[in-house]
């Protein structure tokens, strides 16, 4: 999500199982990628796949945006390249999931969903970590609205 991270198990029915939700902070959020897009100069739209064209893997290792976005700067005036760095802001994002995920438990189909899922580096990253392919709908911003107008629906016809 833009400012909080879910994750979220569906059952056989396609009912929550369970939920896990980060709401401590913006870290591993779209509103993360945002602001290190504007640290870099990077538009928003090319974070994904600028991402995918690293030559090395380095690491972030703050997990707060603001301490982020002082290491990247400090990565920037060292030299790093811009595409190694978003590389390994997407990797830090998908570290700061995987948790959540994991402690749910992770099964078959991963289906990722909202505005992240359009940046491919992350889809690419979440891919690598959990070594399985990553569904993704046409519309992945779109699916949280789609679910609240479903159950709205289901709720109006009893």
């Amino acid at each position: 999500g833009g400012q909080d991270t879910k994750t979220i198990k569906i059952d056989e029915n396609g009912r929550v199982a369970d939920f896990c939700m980060n709401e401590k902070c913006a870290a591993g959020t779209g509103r993360f990628i945002e602001v290190i897009a504007n640290v870099l100069r990077v538009p928003l739209e090319n974070m994904g796949t600028m991402g995918l064209d690293r030559t090395k893997e380095i690491s972030i290792s703050s997990t707060c945006t603001v301490f982020a976005e002082s290491e990247i700067i400090s990565k920037i005036a060292q030299g790093v390249q811009k595409t190694d760095i978003i590389n390994a802001l997407h990797t830090a994002i998908v570290n700061r999931v995987y948790p959540m995920a994991k402690n749910l438990g992770i099964e078959n189909d991963v289906v990722f969903t909202g505005g992240v899922a359009r940046n491919i580096g992350v889809i690419d990253a979440l891919g690598r970590k959990l070594n399985r392919d990553i569904r993704v709908p046409e519309y992945p911003q779109m699916m949280g609205a789609l679910g609240a107008a479903i159950i709205a629906g289901e709720s109006t016809e009893e």
